[in-house]
């Protein structure tokens, strides 16, 4: 068995194989793909009302299965448990929220003609293709599932090959909790049965997070089968703390944006761009807390920061800190890759970082933060917007007007005043530039994948 062959999880923890997987036939993924366009004949007539409560339902299995599904995820790529926990009841909160809002947003919208007889209508698209990643193995496939689901598609779920079993636990849920067979399908297929499926004119549209370079591949597959796509990409966000502000909040904030689940975040406080009056006292005070971050076994619930997903990932890491010393930047934490079978990296702090450097112009997927000095505010911003990337921002002050008038310079899809980045079923999420295009989470992810139809009745 081997990865051209079998899709492998490998414990990051300490390198054992803990899963392989073989990858399915081309007759095994048109099986796949016509259950999910027979359930979606059925399941898009089915009202609306009858798919919120199937949300309920949805929320009560993940909860039913939290344990198992948390330990896979922890077994799978070292996230720690207690996060995996964690991952797993916003799950479920996500698919009540849906449940309880959701229908409303697939209310017929009035128009501007003057008699009321013409509205839009949000009708579903098809079977949706989605190419996900392992960084929260869960969390990032039911953020988009669940309110294209609810819209009336059917969802294809290609999960990243090292977390197959949190994708087919994953399934399960929905089968536990009422949904009928093909509205929820996993494939598990590589590179070339990805583009075969996004050929296949059963596939609506497609759905990716991962890297540029996947987005690249696949935004070009369906862009030449004229099919939609949403594409979500990472960044390399910054993290602006003013003279004015409150550094102690900064400080926990910065520390949890950039080493929760373990630094592999795509919405991360990866560049900390703090202003000089106070970038001495806010280094000293962050530097202290990035030390007392408890590393090791991620089964214990008392573990902050695990290992890094795959070995290959921690090699690419290592090179980029590297490069960013060599560069002239100073190595005041970690820095190195910790000895013995698991695929651990130190929490890592980099200061004296500059425009020029790799930290700053390429994204660090890993426990690695960036301390850039900014002259004033307007250089903060000048900063922020120097990246290839604009998923999301931070910004720390005391002025409230002085955080509006920033937020309204910063190129990104989202903005986090005093607070890190989240993802919330509540607002919008996306990125601009190379981040991506598209919107998941609010209204914007039921209707992502929605034919907005003008219907018009009596038109004189």
């Amino acid at each position: 068995m081997n990865a051209t062959t079998h899709a492998l999880s490998i414990n990051p923890a300490n390198g054992e194989t803990v899963g392989s997987y073989p990858y399915e036939t081309h007759q095994q993924l048109d099986a796949a793909l016509d259950r999910a366009t027979s359930a979606f004949r059925t399941w898009r007539r089915q009202p609306v009302s009858q798919r919120a409560e199937l949300l309920l339902s949805l929320a009560n299995a993940l909860r039913d299965q939290a344990e198992e599904m948390a330990q896979t995820i922890t077994l799978e790529m070292g996230k720690p448990i207690a996060q995996a926990r964690a991952e797993i009841e916003k799950c479920a909160q996500l698919s009540e929220w849906y449940a309880a809002h959701g229908p409303a947003m697939l209310a017929p919208e009035p128009t501007l003609v003057d008699n009321g007889s013409a509205q839009i209508e949000y009708r579903p698209l098809g079977p949706i293709l989605a190419v996900m990643p392992w960084n929260f193995p869960v969390w990032q496939v039911l953020r988009g599932a669940v309110p294209t689901m609810l819209a009336g598609n059917t969802y294809v779920l290609k999960h990243a090959p090292n977390v197959m079993g949190s994708a087919y636990l994953i399934q399960q849920a929905f089968k536990k909790a009422g949904f009928a067979e093909g509205l929820f399908e996993v494939i598990n297929v590589a590179n070339e049965g990805v583009s075969k499926a996004i050929a296949d004119p059963r596939i609506a549209a497609v759905t990716l997070t991962g890297s540029v370079r996947a987005g690249i591949a696949i935004g070009s597959q369906a862009g030449a089968a004229l099919k939609k796509c949403v594409l979500e990409l990472g960044g390399s966000d910054p993290f602006i703390v003013l003279n004015d502000a409150d550094l102690d909040a900064a400080v926990q904030a910065a520390l949890i944006g950039r080493f929760q689940n373990s630094g592999q975040v795509c919405a991360a406080a990866k560049r900390l761009i703090i202003e000089a009056g106070v970038v001495e006292t806010f280094t000293v005070k962050f530097l202290e807390a990035s030390r007392a971050l408890a590393m090791g076994d991620p089964t214990s619930a008392a573990t902050y920061i695990g290992p890094m997903a795959r070995f290959d990932l921690r090699d690419e890491l290592h090179g980029q800190v590297q490069a960013t010393l060599e560069e002239g930047a100073t190595l005041l934490l970690g820095g190195h890759k910790v000895p013995g079978a698991g695929n651990f990296y130190e929490p890592t702090v980099l200061a004296d970082v500059t425009d020029q450097m790799t930290s700053f112009k390429q994204e660090l997927f890993g426990p690695v933060a960036s301390i850039i000095t900014a002259r004033d505010a307007d250089h903060a911003v000048a900063l922020a917007n120097d990246s290839e990337f604009g998923l999301t921002a931070s910004i720390f002050t005391t002025d409230p007007a002085k955080a509006r008038d920033i937020a309204n310079q910063l190129e990104t899809g989202g903005i986090f005043v005093n607070a890190f980045s989240v993802s919330d079923p509540r607002v919008a999420f996306g990125g601009v530039k190379k981040s991506g295009f598209g919107r998941e989470l609010s209204h914007f992810g039921v209707r992502e994948f929605c034919n907005a139809q003008t219907v018009w009745l009596d038109r004189k």
